[in-house]
């Protein structure tokens, strides 16, 4: 109905623009050119909105939620720019990846530099990290950051190509209780949210050096299974093929179902570390299960891989955020040696659980009338 009546503006804009004219020389003579007006487009890009007043409650309510929380956790603020040179996603996420081949909204500047709107907030987190020095403050250090990303993504319920995120980032540590800490963090902003029904999916993809023998047997088990991959997935046996594992079409999923399993390949120290992190989610009581498919989308995680799933009606399942460690990162873009961990919630996905489940929003001041 909406689009009907936006589709009834444009073609009323269009007809009531002035046509111009223009002279333009043909030889001795003048020769006037009618030139239209482009009209103006009462509606954003594709997968682009607005937030109206009306839903304002709700996202001051999240904001309200993080501004308590960051602080209580040790976290300080950090704001990033929108917009970064490429190649640092293409080095952070990773070529083959389909965040970069196709989701990344990538330019050339009129200096013919070569940026991108951030697809994800990470990546310049670690820059700002290495940029500013900040490897000489005293470890752990935290920090938080909200805004929006872009993703040329297929628009769906949930999923806008603008869409809002909050980050929250440890580096310097190693030591599996920052996992746990940070999946308790993503607890507790549900449970103040009013998000009461959510599991997190955990698992481990093990660090470069014994991953590099479990992706030998993964290749070798989707080799004997190749006329079942969709094509996406056949062009990643010899690229990326652990992404295989992420692909959500249904007969992708069905063959990654019986597919060697990461944490069964894991080496000594990232075993333990493992274990450590399931002995303290146990102790704080907090909802999980192991899920040996999760491996998340970007190539920079390392170790602890995990996401925040609400459960809908009729048990239906919906990821609100997710993150994991990525302790080869900051060394990869050119600086120490750093271990580190960070999630994100996507703040759309939440407001849309949050209507869902009716839950309180924030009650704007009523303005007060003296007679």
């Amino acid at each position: 109905m909406a689009r009907t009546a936006t589709k009834k503006v444009n073609r009323i804009i269009k007809k009531s623009l002035p046509k111009k004219t223009k002279t333009l020389p043909r030889g001795n003579k003048a020769v006037k050119k009618k030139i239209v007006s482009e009209p103006i487009l009462m509606q954003p890009p594709r997968g682009m909105r607005d937030i109206l007043p009306a839903e304002q409650d709700y996202w001051n309510r999240v904001r309200m939620v993080l501004d308590k929380e960051y602080p209580k956790y040790g976290f300080g603020r950090i704001d990033i720019p929108a917009v970064e040179f490429a190649n640092l996603f293409v080095r952070s996420i990773g070529e083959g990846t389909d965040v970069i081949d196709k989701e990344m909204y990538s330019f050339l500047t009129k200096g013919k530099d070569k940026v991108a709107l951030r697809p994800e907030m990470t990546a310049g987190i670690a820059r700002a990290y290495i940029q500013h020095g900040m490897n000489v403050l005293s470890k752990p250090i935290k920090l938080f950051s909200i805004g929006p990303v872009y993703r040329y993504d297929r628009p769906q319920e949930g999923r806008y190509r603008e869409h809002f995120q909050a980050n929250f980032d440890i580096f310097g540590e190693e030591d599996a209780v920052l996992d746990a800490q940070m999946i308790q963090l993503a607890h507790r902003i549900m449970l103040n949210l009013g998000i009461k029904e959510v599991q997190f999916q955990i698992n481990s993809i093990g660090c470069p050096s014994c991953r590099k023998e479990y992706l030998d047997m993964l290749v070798s088990y989707f080799e004997s299974k190749k006329k079942k991959l969709c094509k996406t997935c056949k062009s990643r046996l010899k690229n990326n093929p652990l992404r295989i594992l992420d692909c959500k079409e249904d007969k992708c999923v069905q063959v990654s179902a019986t597919a060697p399993q990461t944490v069964d390949h894991l080496c000594e120290g990232c075993r333990n570390h493992f274990k450590n992190l399931l002995e303290y989610l146990d102790e704080l009581e907090l909802p999980y299960a192991i899920n040996p498919q999760l491996v998340r989308g970007l190539d920079y995680y390392t170790r602890t891989v995990f996401e925040i799933w609400s459960v809908g009606e009729e048990g239906k399942r919906k990821s609100l955020g997710g993150g994991g460690r990525y302790d080869k990162l900051v060394e990869s873009l050119g600086g120490e040696p750093t271990p580190a961990i960070g999630f994100a919630l996507g703040l759309d996905r939440l407001i849309m659980e949050m209507k869902r489940i009716k839950a309180k929003s924030y009650e704007s001041p009523k303005p007060r009338i003296f007679i």
